[in-house]
């Protein structure tokens, strides 16, 4: 049940919430701790803001969509930085590090791209944590001699467990302003439309609304 104080929509950003939510768990971030989330799609996002509620001092997020790393920007990220095409993952990592002004602790990948895995390894910092939300290709490749020279514990967040009631309070106490996420709205007749929209990746949070 939803606190009088949280609409539907925020409600319905619930579910997207947790799995960010479950992965920054995973990754054990804490007060204090710079992070670097890898992509900045919706769970990329939810992830950031769940850092930052965490206690996180920095989040860095990377993207190779300008735009997308613009409104990031906009929903709290610290800071942001755009991956081009003939960038190598140590270049971007040295980036990273210069702008956190030190290696990241934790880095939550949430794109699936194996360039984001890489990255995430090079450029976490000796004893740090890799945690894995993005679904990319079946099988991905780990730079080996960094993560075992570097001591890079590498984890998977699959979804989430138990987290329903702590994103709820969340939300309620205002911790966490997920208002920004939701970019268009359709009503129940519009739903292909809602549709295309979502399809086209023009939005972030697409919602239908089935009330009234």
């Amino acid at each position: 049940r939803l606190p009088d104080n949280v609409s539907f929509e925020e409600g319905a950003c619930v579910e997207p919430l947790s799995v960010g939510l479950h992965g920054c768990r995973r990754a054990g971030i804490t007060l204090g701790h710079k992070v670097l989330v890898t992509g900045a799609g919706p769970i990329g996002l939810c992830a950031m803001l769940s850092a930052k509620a965490l206690g996180a001092s920095a989040v860095c997020m990377t993207d190779i969509d300008a735009s997308r790393l613009e409104f990031a920007k906009k929903c709290g990220a610290t800071h942001t930085l755009l991956v081009g095409r003939d960038d190598s993952e140590e270049g971007v990592a040295t980036r990273v590090s210069d702008i956190l002004g030190a290696m990241p602790d934790r880095t939550v990948e949430c794109s699936g791209a194996q360039f984001a895995v890489n990255l995430a390894v090079h450029a976490t910092k000796p004893g740090g944590q890799v945690v894995i939300i993005g679904h990319g290709p079946t099988s991905v490749s780990f730079p080996v001699v960094q993560t075992v020279a570097k001591e890079i514990e590498i984890k998977g967040s699959f979804r989430y467990v138990n987290t329903w009631p702590t994103v709820i309070e969340m939300l309620s106490c205002g911790k966490i302003d997920v208002k920004p996420l939701v970019t268009h709205r359709y009503r129940l007749e519009q739903t292909l439309e809602a549709f295309e929209m979502a399809k086209s990746g023009q939005g972030v949070k697409v919602m239908i609304n089935c009330g009234q």
